[in-house]
């Protein structure tokens, strides 16, 4: 795939634009300079990174990004802005680690250079950034914070692009609703915990209740407990101190427990609890949990309703899963099929489209077209994180599709109370 023409940032930005030459070196770990003399520069990634496909600047590339980065460690370039600009542009999709037959820690070495540049003042996060990932790291409150948002949803005023309808539980936790169906259905099979996340708590709770009831209806049983804490995904995205002690919180929280597995009905949230479980106990997709147990089947035949699912970059290029099961798909019942361009980044990126947005439009603004042409009445885009919800659903909202969709979890197409799309 030939890559889009366009300026490099250097060319892009302006003399005023330019970002002020950093006071403190780069100071980078031996581990990370280890990690960076591992690519081979075959350029596979190029083909698969949708910044080089928008710019197609070598330096908005992993392989570009990597020699700038090695370059900088290995004191052959100064601390450069541009470097970290380079660095902002990644959404962090980890296609590229995909592509890659050297198999390149590209992820893992932009979460310790994002760090470094936020800890040495060459990023700055913006204020509302920092606030959200602080209240993130305190469900509560963040819970609490988040009531009015929950009440506006349920009366379908949705006052930002990113905000899909729904009907979330305003005061009942997720916990106590688990407990509640525990009790009333008692199912005998695997024993699970699910994270019930920190935005998907908060703002889209429903997605959480339609995870437990899809889970016990199919004979799982579900425990929550109630000192979990925030994934620390959102950290990772921005570089922020806090991710070792989230990730020792978690691992007491969940190892007191004697489950199967863990499972997470969001591909960011479970691909960071990975790392925090890591070696302890398994940490699950939610889809790809179920896929592996006889589920009750959704008889939708006759329902005019055509479904298109896209696979969210943290579930295959993150966690390295296949995909969402066929079995799982095949059970909603409904008319479904992958979604063009299914395997590309929507754009999203944890906090890509709030840092970088007009990036994340025209990444999504190729990936979305189909939609307007697309087959039934009404159509769904389904995924499995909410976060690639949150970006589809400004698809509609910023004129990118004109005609009308539903943007849904997939776990909720499994659910006995999913709610009638009505065009």
């Amino acid at each position: 795939m030939a890559p889009a023409t366009g300026t490099g940032i250097r060319d892009a930005m302006t003399s005023s634009e330019t970002p002020a030459a950093p006071s403190l070196p780069c100071a980078t770990p031996n581990s990370v300079r280890d990690m960076l003399t591992s690519c081979v520069h075959c350029g596979l990634c190029l083909e698969v990174c949708p910044t080089y496909l928008l710019s197609g600047d070598e330096n908005n590339s992993p392989r570009g990004r990597l020699r700038l980065w090695r370059e900088e460690s290995e004191g052959r370039l100064a601390p450069d802005p541009w470097t970290a600009e380079y660095t902002r542009e990644c959404v962090g999709c980890l296609a590229c680690e995909t592509a890659c037959p050297a198999n390149v820690p590209y992820g893992e070495i932009l979460e310790q250079t994002r760090h470094m540049h936020v800890s040495s003042g060459r990023t700055r996060n913006s204020l509302q950034l920092r606030m959200a990932a602080g209240l993130a790291a305190r469900p509560w409150l963040f819970n609490l914070t988040m009531l009015p948002t929950r009440l506006l949803r349920r009366w379908g005023v949705l006052p930002h692009r990113f905000l899909f309808a729904g009907h979330p539980a305003v005061t009942q936790s997720t916990a106590s609703y688990a407990q509640q169906l525990m009790a009333q259905h008692r199912p005998s099979g695997p024993r699970v915990a699910l994270l019930t996340g920190c935005l998907m708590e908060a703002v889209f709770r429903e997605i959480n209740f339609a995870t437990v009831r899809v889970l016990i209806e199919n004979n799982v049983q579900v425990f929550i407990p109630s000192d979990q804490g925030c994934c620390g995904a959102m950290q990772e995205h921005l570089g922020l101190d806090g991710i070792d002690q989230l990730r020792d919180h978690n691992r007491r929280a969940f190892r007191a427990l004697a489950v199967d597995a863990v499972v997470c009905n969001s591909s960011g949230c479970g691909m960071a609890l990975g790392k925090a479980l890591s070696g302890e106990v398994p940490v699950r997709d939610v889809l790809d949990f179920l896929g592996e147990q006889p589920l009750v089947q959704r008889n939708r035949a006759a329902d005019g309703t055509r479904v298109y699912v896209d696979l969210p970059c943290h579930l295959i290029h993150g966690q390295k899963v296949a995909g969402i099961p066929k079995a799982v798909l095949d059970a909603t019942g409904y008319r479904w099929e992958l979604a063009p361009l299914a395997r590309d980044c929507c754009g999203s990126g944890g906090v890509y489209n709030l840092q970088q947005p007009e990036n994340a439009q025209e990444i999504l603004a190729k990936k979305s077209s189909f939609l307007n042409a697309a087959a039934g009445n009404p159509v769904i885009l389904a995924t499995s994180n909410h976060v690639c919800m949150m970006q589809w659903n400004s698809a509609h909202k910023s004129g990118l599709v004109k005609r009308p969709f539903h943007v849904r979890h997939v776990i909720q197409l499994l659910d006995p109370q999913q709610p009638a799309c009505v065009e």
